[in-house]
């Protein structure tokens, strides 16, 4: 497995090795061993989510709060998706920064998002199935969100010719200065 810092030390691109010929392709998606090595802490998961999207469909930017702060490790199996992740942690010199990368089913990257971070993604191909796992349940009483296109973090989101599909609390989730937060 590869590992590849992101413009936030915490979060973290992971490439697992992938081994393919005429008839395919096999690869270990997660290994608890490794994954903790890479991390540098033990993680713990607990619930796996799956998700498809159509184009210009865009996630987020979401995250839950302690005590069920979610840390989570995103991958797109089919399909592309541009997936972002944004320091919440008002303590931290990187508050309100940002890191992206796609995910494909081709190219087999992982991103973890660890708790303190809010995760949103835009699906980039015709559709997208996105996977994660979180290492906290969803509990609605700890949901947080910050705004998609707040211009204080100043996301660079691909251009796709499509308007974006957003939901409707997504639209309307709060801007930095106003979002919740961490610390």
């Amino acid at each position: 497995m590869n590992v590849i810092p992101t413009a936030l030390p915490e979060v973290l691109i992971i490439e697992p090795k992938v081994f393919g010929d005429a008839r395919g392709f096999f690869m270990e998606s997660w290994t608890e061993p490794k994954f903790n090595a890479a991390c540098g802490y033990d993680v713990r998961f607990v619930q796996d989510n799956h998700s498809r999207s159509s184009q210009g469909v865009l996630r987020g930017l979401h995250f839950q709060l302690p005590p069920h702060a979610q840390g989570k490790l995103v991958r797109c199996t089919a399909g592309a998706v541009f997936d972002v992740a944004v320091d919440m942690r008002r303590s931290s010199p990187n508050f309100g920064k940002w890191a992206g990368v796609e995910l494909t089913g081709e190219n087999h990257r992982q991103l973890w998002i660890p708790p303190g971070f809010a995760h949103g993604f835009l699906v980039l191909s015709e559709t997208a199935d996105f996977l994660y796992k979180t290492t906290d349940l969803y509990a609605p009483q700890a949901e947080g969100s910050v705004r998609w296109d707040d211009p204080a973090i100043g996301i660079d989101w691909p251009r796709l010719g499509v308007e974006f599909k957003l939901a409707e609390k997504d639209a309307k989730a709060p801007l930095l200065a106003d979002a919740k937060s961490f610390d």
